[in-house]
């Protein structure tokens, strides 16, 4: 998994130098709207590359634990490559996500899928994954716009599973192949430039 990590990171850092290499004028700096409700604080930067392409670098990162030992501590990057149908930061996009992170799940009741046996045990572990994004973006004001976006992909986790919130007895380990939803936005965005 460190490999896996290792490359994210490797991409991440590829993206950065190519921002070295910009022509842009746009700077956009975000928060999603919807990732804040599970109490994440949430931020991102999004680059304008061309008339149609814009690099978006978001991120999150939960430290809390919350009544009754319940946690959903993590931390998460989503690099993200857009192609806008008319001009950057206006209308339709569509874009190719990589997404990586840690997390440390205890007692959280998510009735859908694998999700609805996080509430039995403490998972713990990273995942690393890619998917295809839809979006579309609304003019608010002269430096204010909102997004909605959906994207969908696959995820590899790899987790270690312990019996309970307090007490650090292992008791497996495993990967699991995620495929679906991958991110969901709603974001208020704040044209800097």
């Amino acid at each position: 998994m460190k490999r896996k990590v290792r490359l994210l990171l490797v991409g991440i850092a590829l993206m950065a130098g190519f921002l070295s290499a910009l022509h842009a004028q746009n700077v956009a700096l975000k928060t999603n709207l919807l990732y804040g409700a599970t109490t994440t604080p949430n931020a991102g930067l999004e680059f304008r590359l061309g008339k149609k392409w814009t690099l978006d670098i978001s991120g999150g990162y939960n430290p809390f634990t919350f009544e009754h030992h319940r946690k959903l501590k993590h931390w998460l990057v989503a690099p993200e490559l857009r192609y806008w149908t008319c001009e950057a930061f206006s209308g339709h996009f569509f874009g190719l996500h990589a997404i990586g992170g840690e997390y440390n799940v205890n007692d959280i009741d998510i009735p859908i899928g694998r999700l609805k046996k996080l509430n039995n045990y403490r998972h713990e572990g990273y995942g690393i994954g890619a998917g295809l994004t839809y979006g579309y973006q609304w003019l608010l004001g002269r430096r204010w716009n909102l997004e909605a976006s959906i994207s969908a992909g696959y995820v590899n986790l790899d987790y270690s599973k312990y019996e309970c919130a307090k007490c650090g007895k292992k008791i497996g380990e495993g990967k699991y192949d995620y495929f679906g939803v991958t991110k969901a936005t709603l974001s208020l965005i704040y044209i800097i430039k």
